[in-house]
């Protein structure tokens, strides 16, 4: 092959702008950990209780749920670019009312404004690499870009401990504020839109096509799987701060540090996604996710009914469930957004939906009963790790 020739075949190569990517990916998971460690802390500062609390995570769970529901319909229709930037615009705006909030009513407010801007990114994130890329190469792309984009989230409880303990939960919204501004301002001037289909007649609810997604078997095992298999790791923050900061006594820094761990974990599987997603395949990927998610929930599980309690027998055997994660989540993904290439945005948002509406409603309900049954979440976690591995089964040998 001529000089000419690879010259040619290199530049066809379609080139994903992942700094950005990565930043404006970023965004949501940086801004819903950020606050996890001050969780404990708030039931002080607003007199609340610990469920009342807990839905300032709750709420933000469901903002990012609904609201891909609808990012991807109008980015089909708009583009990526404009829904970006308005996202972008929003969750700068909520960053800035959370951090005055004058009462636990308007921070859980504030909070799922919040969502509504920061689930902009994660969801278009998806189908920006998926208007560049094949299936296979997709699920590739995801991964590299989540291992680099968790590097946020994994230090945001620790940012997030060291503000509450220098000055108050206030600071963090500040920050995520500024970080907010900085991010708009480069998909602004450098983002170029990738959606080169629009299609002016997608409609906000696309009701009968969700409901055709949805009974396809192919785009419903994958999804179910990924829904299941991210419910392991909602749990877990839902249930992490209670048991390290409250019930053991430990400080918001101290779970922060120990955070990195499960953090770290989910960063290698989707290394190992990025680098091996093409050559093994996706399914067999998802089969080995699954089995690791499950196989840390056990471990966190058997450590619980012991007795025993160390930081360690909670964050490393999270950190296998993550590392399974990391491995199963952005194939499944790929997987499930390629059954309709016609329709990426709005796949990408129902899939994505499906994840977080499920990790909302485990959260929330593992948040609330954990006061009176301290183990409630690892149970949970288990549970869901076996219906995630039991959906790709079922989808796989159909």
């Amino acid at each position: 092959m001529s000089s000419s020739t690879v010259s040619a075949s290199t530049a066809a190569q379609p080139r994903a702008p992942y700094g950005i990517l990565i930043s404006m990916a970023a965004i949501g998971p940086l801004a819903m950990n950020m606050l996890v460690p001050s969780m404990p802390g708030l039931q002080t500062t607003f007199q609340a209780s610990s469920g009342v609390v807990q839905m300032t995570l709750t709420i933000y769970l469901a903002g990012l749920a609904v609201c891909q529901m609808i990012y991807g319909p109008l980015s089909d229709r708009y583009g990526r670019r404009p829904m970006l930037l308005a996202g972008l615009a929003l969750f700068v705006a909520a960053s800035i009312i959370c951090a005055f909030a004058t009462s636990i009513e308007m921070l859980i407010v504030a909070r799922g404004v919040q969502a509504i801007g920061g689930s902009a990114g994660m969801i278009l994130s998806r189908a920006i690499v998926r208007d560049l890329f094949s299936r296979e190469q997709s699920a590739s792309v995801l991964g590299y870009i989540t291992m680099a984009w968790v590097l946020a989230p994994m230090i945001a409880p620790l940012i997030g401990g060291l503000l509450e303990q220098w000055f108050s939960f206030r600071a963090g919204f500040v920050v995520l504020a500024c970080i907010g501004s900085l991010v708009f301002l480069a998909v602004f001037v450098r983002l170029k839109e990738t959606n080169l289909s629009l299609q002016p007649d997608a409609r906000l609810l696309r009701t009968r096509l969700y409901m055709s997604l949805l009974q396809n078997r192919a785009f419903r095992g994958y999804a179910s799987t990924v829904a299941f298999g991210s419910a392991v790791f909602f749990c877990y923050l839902a249930v992490a701060p209670f048991i390290m900061v409250t019930v053991h006594g430990y400080s918001p820094v101290e779970y922060g540090t120990w955070f990195m761990c499960s953090a770290l974990g989910y960063m290698a599987g989707n290394f190992i996604s990025g680098r091996f997603s093409v050559r093994i395949g996706t399914d067999r990927m998802i089969r080995i996710g699954n089995v690791l998610t499950l196989a840390g929930a056990m471990l966190m599980l058997g450590f619980a009914l012991s007795g025993f309690f160390h930081p360690a027998a909670l964050f490393l055997p999270m950190a296998l469930s993550a590392f399974g994660n990391g491995m199963m989540i952005p194939n499944g993904l790929s997987a499930a957004i390629s059954v309709d290439p016609k329709n990426i945005g709005s796949g990408a948002g129902l899939a994505g939906f499906l994840q977080i509406a499920l990790g909302a409603f485990v959260s929330q309900g593992a948040g609330y009963f954990q006061a009176t049954w301290i183990n409630v979440g690892f149970w949970v976690m288990i549970v869901m790790a076996v219906l995630a591995a039991l959906a790709h089964w079922s989808n796989a040998r159909q």
